[in-house]
């Protein structure tokens, strides 16, 4: 296999152990894999925005992937991980695979079959597509807004509550603007100690400080002529608020132990979720750079406040999950009893429920049975709601197998998928998916069970049980109850 009869993928290489020999190189180049190598996780945070896959190499623990994927979430990139381990490691790799890593390859293996398996899907083309969902009214009226503030240089604030989209909405920001070819940074405020911020911001020269060993670009600087994104910034240090006054005003900066002036063409984007005019009034933010940063304010809305983007945002999410070109449904029940949570976890809590949901299915279609809310209650306030919402069902005939029913065209038949180039809608439609007749509700609760035991037998606590299944210890003690209740054996005490 060569490298034209693949799309080529771009890989930063690191390897703190030893250089890859030409040879190997080689016979990654016939996989259709160019490679970038870093030999410091400074080096990393440049390499990492134009990655198509990161490539570690990890010694007697998976310690460094954890630290490489802190480090790109705290820059905002969502870039796939794969490890090299020693063969005589195998508990490195299950710890690999446990924390997500895209796949684990043998620290020996450079055949091209093994390689190209192991990015496969991993294509350009696909890496660089993104879908944003505005669908409900209000999210589409905020698309429009967002897409005029974007034709300007003027800083903007993203004001909203955890989890409901800001990162999104600046990456639209960028994407509609003049910037669009150039870097989009991102920098979580409240994910990284003090001095590391401003170094993470503003760079270092060699020698500046004990460790330095070479000069460093902040990522301001690696901004250069696109948008620099500031997450939290209402977390940011009080002393460093000045320096970034500062910078926003001069619009250059001087590295840490350096006295060159750098200058900087960059768009600011912020944003928060705390209210900053309370923060000034209790001496925790500067009041003069607040009005620097909210040139232009955008408030994003709560998900339960937008219903309409409910379904298609259940509906893209589960676009990841799809396995071999058979799309999840998602029956009206379902439908209903989504948009009648009220979400307080907003985007990011819907989508820990859709992966549930998909643990739980064991097949391609979502019903009720397969949704686990954090709010251990919602099932039995909600059910009644459904039951008003929905007309009778008929019973399904012996000879008749069941259909799972697709979006509904009461509610909306499939998310706007927002194309930063061309602005057009396209629908991410799920196709209908026959199965034979079976007692779902129990199969679904016997699996469910198992899924919870399986948690609680391979943790010490109740406590870490709950944060493996991804639900409040409270819901945990809830679902154990209502198992009880149907008569289904734990097998362990409660």
């Amino acid at each position: 296999m060569n490298a034209s009869s693949v799309n080529v993928i771009h890989a930063v290489w690191l390897d703190p152990f030893s250089p890859i020999d030409p040879a190997d190189r080689a016979q990654l180049d016939a996989a259709g894999i160019s490679l970038e190598t870093v030999s410091t996780l400074g080096d990393l945070t440049l390499a990492l925005r134009r990655a198509h896959v990161l490539v570690i190499r990890l010694g007697d623990s998976a310690e460094l992937l954890q630290e490489v994927q802190t480090l790109i979430a705290q820059l905002g990139h969502t870039v796939p991980v794969l490890c090299r381990v020693d063969r005589r490691r195998m508990e490195v790799a299950v710890d690999a695979m446990r924390l997500g890593a895209l796949h684990v390859l043998s620290a020996d293996e450079w055949s091209a079959d093994a390689w190209h398996g192991a990015v496969k899907g991993l294509n350009a083309p696909e890496l660089k597509t993104k879908s944003y969902v505005f669908v409900d009214p209000i999210s589409q009226h905020l698309l429009a807004l967002a897409q005029r503030v974007a034709q300007t240089d003027v800083t903007a604030l993203l004001v909203g509550p955890t989890g409901a989209g800001k990162e999104v909405l600046a990456r639209v920001l960028h994407e509609s603007s003049p910037r669009a070819k150039a870097p989009f940074v991102a920098l979580n405020c409240a994910a990284m100690p003090e001095h590391l911020i401003e170094d993470m911001l503003f760079g270092h020269e060699k020698g500046a400080f004990t460790g330095a060993l070479k000069e460093h670009k902040g990522l301001f600087e690696q901004a250069h002529g696109g948008t620099i994104f500031l997450d939290e910034i209402g977390e940011m240090p009080m002393n460093l608020q000045a320096k970034l006054l500062r910078v926003l005003q001069e619009k250059k900066l001087n590295r840490l132990g350096g006295e060159a002036t750098i200058d900087l063409d960059i768009r600011v984007i912020a944003a928060t979720n705390k209210d900053l005019k309370l923060a000034i009034e209790q001496r925790e933010f500067r009041e003069d750079l607040y009005f620097r940063i909210s040139t232009f304010r955008l408030r994003i809305q709560p998900l339960k406040d937008r219903p309409g983007d409910i379904v298609p945002l259940v509906a893209q999410s589960l676009a990841r999950h799809v396995k071999g070109g058979v799309p999840f449904t998602v029956t009206p029940e379902a439908q209903v009893l989504l948009q009648s949570y009220p979400w307080p976890g907003n985007v990011r809590e819907l989508e820990n429920v859709v992966q549930r949901a998909v643990v739980l299915s064991g097949g391609r279609t979502i019903s009720p049975a397969h949704l686990m809310f954090d709010d251990a209650q919602m099932d039995e306030q909600a059910m009644p709601a459904i039951q008003a919402a929905l007309p009778v069902a008929q019973e399904p005939t012996a000879a008749a197998p069941v259909v799972a029913a697709p979006l509904t065209p009461a509610m909306p038949a499939a998310p706007v998928a927002y194309n930063p180039m061309a602005y057009t809608a396209a629908p991410i439609a799920p196709v209908e998916m026959r199965e034979e007749p079976v007692n779902l509700d129990s199969a679904v609760k016997a699996s469910e069970l198992q899924v919870i035991m399986a948690a609680i037998q391979s943790t010490d606590s109740r406590m870490e049980a709950a944060a493996k299944l991804g639900i409040s210890p409270r819901t945990l003690r809830y679902k154990l109850a209502q198992m009880r209740t149907r008569g289904m054996n734990e097998g362990a005490s409660a």
